[in-house]
């Protein structure tokens, strides 16, 4: 079988992910990937085997699945090995204490406070014309909802957003300068909630207990928040991604405001369409292993391309069209599958939900102003800007 070469580097890839991943799927069910660090990366791009290879336990995420974090101070790093990093009753026993603060229900039960936050952010748009809806609605709003989830005071939310912002625009100097601040962020609240409890996650956490009597340390927790952090900018590229989809798809948008009803399935199709995340987190093969006739030997890196695998025509009918009404078949893989399935997914959906549904009422008359400004991304498919008209009062 001839297996097809990817590189994240070349312009259409980049560009146009959909078309180059999508080309490479239907040559093969593998492909090859050149990774900097890493040699070449196995690539599966179809759905049925994506979603096989991330719910078996042949195929384990470990610490060369991450980049590393040189300059992070050594007092920091005991914070940094987060759940994502885990297998077998290591993870096991933090995803089942983690659980019960991340249910739908409980996601669902703070979907007002997200709309206080969406309103707050709304409200503050600067009065012109046009108007960039990242650094003023889609870069904050995560940051502030872990801060509303966490029990981070208020004073100290501004300083939050700073460094939810340096985390969003990737690794460099100010993702590393931004950790410690986190994590001495995340002891303080810690410790407020141990002797002042409220109504949030950490305080939650602090009354966890399982039925053999296990809880959270002090150092799990912190860890926790530094996983938000860093997990919990997945919805500031998706809200861009979506509201960029739904003004350059006019039938689909019209759709929606004539039936708002629709946003939870609309914010499942946008995920699948234009979800944020275009590659798995690497896995590393126990054993040799087979897939789709091929032959991986132990040890070796494997990925899946989610942006692939979302618009696999063997799942998805007509893949690539964009349709708010789907009611598929087969669940989207824009959270991952398995047991490292995103821990936050149900608080992600609430807020992009909340967002775009506030957006679309508020401004009847929104228009993009410019195609948005792509930020090259070999695993993120982002944008710097989305410059609108029709917000002005």
């Amino acid at each position: 079988m001839s297996v097809p070469v990817i590189d994240p580097a070349q312009p259409e890839v980049l560009f146009d992910p959909f078309t180059a991943y999508g080309e490479a799927r239907e040559a093969s069910p593998v492909a090859r990937m050149p990774l900097p660090g890493m040699g070449s990366v196995w690539i599966l791009t179809r759905y049925e085997d994506a979603k096989a290879m991330l719910a078996d336990p042949r195929f384990e995420v470990n610490a060369n699945s991450f980049v590393g974090l040189p300059g992070v101070p050594e007092h920091c790093r005991p914070y940094l090995r987060t759940m994502s990093e885990m297998n077998g009753p290591e993870h096991r026993r933090l995803r089942k204490l983690a659980a019960p603060a991340f249910t739908a229900r409980r996601a669902e039960e703070f979907r007002a406070r997200a709309e206080v936050i969406v309103d707050g952010l709304l409200d503050a748009l600067p009065d012109e014309d046009p108007v960039d809806l990242v650094p003023h609605l889609a870069r904050p709003l995560p940051m502030d909802v872990i801060c509303e989830l966490v029990g981070i005071p208020d004073a100290n939310r501004p300083r939050w957003r700073e460094y939810g912002a340096a985390v969003a625009a990737g690794f460099g100097p100010a993702f590393i300068e931004a950790i410690p601040a986190v994590i001495e962020g995340a002891k303080e609240a810690v410790e407020l909630r141990r002797t002042s409890p409220g109504d949030d996650l950490i305080s939650l956490l602090l009354r966890v207990q399982d039925e053999d009597g296990d809880r959270f340390t002090d150092v799990e927790l912190v860890t926790l928040v530094w996983q938000l952090v860093l997990a919990g900018q997945t919805p500031t590229n998706l809200i861009v991604n979506g509201l960029e989809a739904l003004l350059t798809h006019p039938d689909q948008l019209a759709a929606l405001r004539a039936d708002p009803g629709l946003m939870p399935r609309a914010v499942e199709e946008l995920t699948r369409w234009a979800g944020p995340q275009l590659l798995t987190v690497p896995r590393y093969t126990r054993e040799e292993v087979t897939v789709a006739g091929v032959v991986i030997g132990a040890g070796q890196p494997v990925m899946a391309a989610i942006v692939a695998a979302n618009r696999d025509p063997r799942v998805h009918t007509s893949p690539d069209r964009l349709d708010i009404t789907r009611v598929p078949s087969v669940g989207h893989l824009g959270y991952s599958h398995g047991v490292h399935f995103c821990l936050g997914a149900a608080f992600a959906r609430v807020q992009t939900e909340v967002a775009l549904s506030a957006v679309l009422r508020r401004y009847p008359d929104l228009a993009l102003a410019e195609a948005p400004q792509r930020t090259p991304d070999g695993g993120t498919w982002r944008s710097a800007s989305l410059r609108v008209t029709g917000t002005t009062r």
